[in-house]
């Protein structure tokens, strides 16, 4: 047999967020993480002894979904669940993007959505959102890259790696332009950090119950600290469209865990306790990294972000090269702390992201500390 060259899924530097532990992990973008214990609350690990091992639905369990559909005012028909939200993402590829398909995503992002989205040839061309402009979707540039056989605008609110989102005006603006010039077109919204505010409550509508091209997707992972359960969705109100997706997951992994579905069903329903801390948290973790900021002006920017355990911090252009770069990376990496570099995301070198929910508080202290120590070590 002849050698042969397998490159259809080409090796992704972000692996290491699942395959190599740091004692400071802040390039992780979820916040704390729940156990099953936590995750169940009141109700006895005993309650899922009883549950039935069989096939769920391809379209998702109806309890999951009339809770998901209730955060979104939609109907539970309108919600497909899926296993995470990059399924979603990629059911949405499959369908949508294909030979001879123009599709527009917004850079930087998260790396694995443009693999989604490409996987079946389509044309993936990469709208910047730099941080200069502070990651906004700029409306004349995206004018100027629709095409009529634009099938996909794919963008995050807020966004991964800035936290940034997109308001309610924008996304007006947005589906209006490409009503205009790709009448075809879907909006997919990545909505995974919605809800992840800073005490408030007060978080970002999701517009996918406004208009049928939207579609909206998200998943436990983020802002409820279950990414080990594997539970995301896609909502759409396109009747054809959702059917594919449902017929789509049934022909790729059939359904989801009826065990994950269960106890995701759980954490739904204890949602507003289970937020209650977790906000807290963010709030003032994000008071602390904005503290590092400030201390150190002269060295580091920032874009604020709207919402997530998530930011991008720049370090100085004016001051810094890139052999200061590679330096204060391995610098952190001396200290087992990760950042994650802006290169992952299709960000300029001297930025990178900062994930602040994951540790807690005094752990992140440190951290931020280890940072503050490289910075002076390149000065």
């Amino acid at each position: 047999m002849q050698p042969q060259q397998f490159d259809r899924f080409p090796a992704s530097s972000m692996m290491t967020l699942t395959s190599e532990k740091v004692d400071y992990d802040l390039a992780e973008s979820v916040g704390p993480d729940l156990s099953l214990a936590e995750a169940l609350g009141d109700e006895s690990i005993d309650t899922l002894a009883a549950l039935s091992l069989e096939y769920g639905t391809a379209q998702g369990g109806e309890p999951l979904r009339k809770l998901i559909a209730a955060q979104h005012s939609v109907a539970a028909s309108d919600v497909v669940t899926t296993v995470g939200g990059i399924h979603a993402i990629f059911l949405c590829g499959a369908i949508l993007c294909n030979r001879n398909d123009h599709v527009l995503i917004q850079q930087p992002g998260f790396p694995l959505t443009q693999s989604a989205l490409a996987f079946n040839n389509a044309t993936v061309e990469p709208m910047p959102c730099r941080f200069d402009s502070g990651y906004r979707v700029e409306i004349e540039d995206l004018t100027k890259r629709l095409k009529p056989n634009t099938t996909l605008v794919c963008l995050a609110s807020p966004q991964n790696p800035s936290g940034v989102a997109l308001s309610e005006e924008h996304i007006t603006e947005i589906l209006q332009v490409m009503a205009s010039h790709s009448p075809n077109a879907f909006l997919l919204l990545d909505e995974t950090y919605r809800q992840a505010d800073y005490g408030s409550g007060d978080y970002l509508r999701s517009p996918v119950n406004t208009d049928a091209r939207v579609i909206s997707t998200a998943s436990l992972s983020k802002c409820h600290g279950t990414p080990g359960l594997r539970i995301g969705w896609a909502i759409t109100r396109h009747k054809e469209l959702r059917q594919q997706l449902v017929n789509g997951k049934f022909q790729t992994v059939i359904a989801c865990s009826g065990l994950d579905e269960a106890v995701a069903t759980r954490v739904l329903e204890r949602e507003q306790e289970l937020f209650t801390d977790r906000r807290k948290h963010l709030k003032q973790c994000l008071e602390m990294v904005a503290n590092l900021l400030e201390a150190h002006a002269d060295a580091l920017d920032w874009v604020r972000p709207d919402a997530g355990a998530l930011c991008c911090i720049r370090l100085n252009p004016q001051r810094f090269d890139s052999h200061d770069i590679k330096r204060f990376h391995d610098e952190l990496g001396r200290q087992s702390l990760r950042v994650a570099p802006g290169n992952w995301f299709g960000d300029e070198e001297h930025v990178f992201r900062l994930g602040f929910g994951l540790l807690p508080a005094e752990q992140l202290d440190h951290g931020l500390e280890i940072i503050t120590d490289a910075l002076k070590s390149l000065r």
